[in-house]
C-alpha cells in the first residue's frame, strides 16, 4: 500500500517509521485502547504464574476479557501462543478477576464475565504469509492486527482478515488437549450460525439482507456478530440487530430523548432488560417502512459512526 500526501496539487509519499521496540507499539496502543479496540485497560504487564501478557484489558459490551500481546519478531504460532494464553485465562479465572476489581473503578463477579467471548489479539507491524493462513477459521477467538506508523505522524491499525474462511477450528483442535479444552469454553459467534440459530422464514432472511445492506450503504460500517445480536459498527455500535422466526428486533444506540420519531415506530426500552445497546427498540416484519426505519438509523449513525 502506497500512502501520499497532496503538496500543491502534487503527490508526496509518505515514508513509513518502523517501529524499533515491541515497547513502542504497547505504549501507543494502550493509551489508545478505547480509541483503536473500544476496550477498557485493566493492567499493562499483568503477569501470572510463568507468563506475562503485555495488555490485559476488558470488552464492556461482550462482558469478557482480552488478551493483546505485541510481536516485532515474526518468529511465533499465532495458534499455539493464542490457545495458550486463552488456557492461562480459564484456568485461573478467580485471579483475572480479582486483577480487574483491584484496578478498576467498579466489582466483577465471576457471574458477571461471560469467558465464552474471551479473545487474544496480536499487533505488529507485519505477520507472514503462514500467520495469516494460520487464522483462515471461521470461528477463531485470535486476531491480527497490523501496525503502521508514518513520517507525518499518522498511525494505521489493520485487521487481518480471514477471507474465505469456512472451516471451523473445532475440526483441528481435537488434535490438541489444550485446544479443545479452550474449545469447549470460549466460542466465536458468526453471523451465519446467528441465523441458523434464529431459523427466519425465508420471508425474514431476505428482509435481513435488504436491511443489512442498506444499512452498509450508509457509511463506513462494519458488522460485527455478537453472542445474542449483530452489531453494525462505525466508531461504536449504531444499531443492534435479532434476526427472529418471524420477526427483525432492532436497537438504535439513542439515549432516551435523542430519537425524533414522528411516527413513533420505537419502543422506549430504557427501563426495560433488552439485547443490543441504545434505549429505542424497532421491530420489523416487512420492508414497508425500510426507508423512515433507516431515517432513524441515520440519527445514530450521525452520533456513532465517527
Amino acid at each position: 500500500m502506497h500512502i501520499y500526501q497532496e503538496q500543491s496539487g502534487q503527490l508526496v509519499a509518505i515514508k513509513e517509521v518502523p517501529f524499533q521496540l515491541e515497547k513502542e507499539i504497547q505504549t501507543l496502543t494502550e493509551a489508545n485502547l478505547k480509541q483503536v479496540f473500544k476496550l477498557e485497560l485493566v493492567k499493562s504487564e499483568f503477569s501470572i504464574q510463568n507468563f506475562r501478557i503485555d495488555t490485559l484489558a476488558f470488552d464492556r459490551e461482550t462482558r469478557a476479557f482480552v488478551i493483546i500481546e505485541y510481536k516485532r519478531d515474526k518468529n511465533f504460532s499465532v495458534i499455539d501462543q493464542g490457545y495458550a494464553y486463552l488456557a492461562l485465562m480459564l484456568n485461573n479465572k478467580a485471579d483475572f478477576i480479582l486483577e480487574y476489581n483491584e484496578q478498576m473503578s467498579d466489582a466483577l463477579k465471576r457471574k458477571d464475565v461471560d469467558w465464552s467471548q474471551s479473545r487474544v489479539i496480536f499487533v505488529a507491524p507485519s505477520f507472514t504469509a503462514y500467520q495469516k493462513e494460520a487464522i483462515n477459521f471461521k470461528d477463531l477467538p485470535i486476531e491480527l492486527w497490523e501496525i503502521r506508523r508514518f513520517t507525518n505522524n499518522m498511525v494505521l491499525y489493520n485487521r487481518v482478515q480471514a477471507y474465505g474462511a469456512h472451516e471451523s477450528i473445532q475440526t483441528i483442535s481435537k488434535q490438541n488437549k489444550e485446544m479443545e479444552v479452550v474449545s469447549k469454553q470460549v466460542k466465536v459467534f458468526t453471523e451465519e450460525a446467528l441465523l441458523l440459530k434464529a431459523n427466519p422464514s425465508d420471508e425474514i432472511r431476505e428482509l435481513y439482507e435488504k436491511m443489512k445492506n442498506a444499512i452498509l450503504n450508509l457509511g463506513d460500517i462494519e458488522v460485527k456478530p455478537r453472542k445474542h445480536y449483530i452489531a453494525f459498527v462505525g466508531a461504536s455500535n449504531i444499531v443492534d440487530v435479532a434476526v427472529q422466526q418471524k420477526s427483525i428486533k432492532m436497537w438504535l444506540n439513542l439515549s432516551k430523548g435523542e430519537l425524533d420519531d414522528p411516527k413513533g415506530i420505537s419502543r422506549d426500552v430504557s427501563a426495560t432488560g433488552h439485547w443490543g445497546n441504545g434505549d429505542y427498540e424497532i421491530k420489523i416484519t416487512t420492508d414497508e417502512d425500510l426507508e423512515y426505519i433507516l431515517s432513524l438509523v441515520k440519527q445514530s449513525l450521525k452520533k456513532n459512526g465517527k
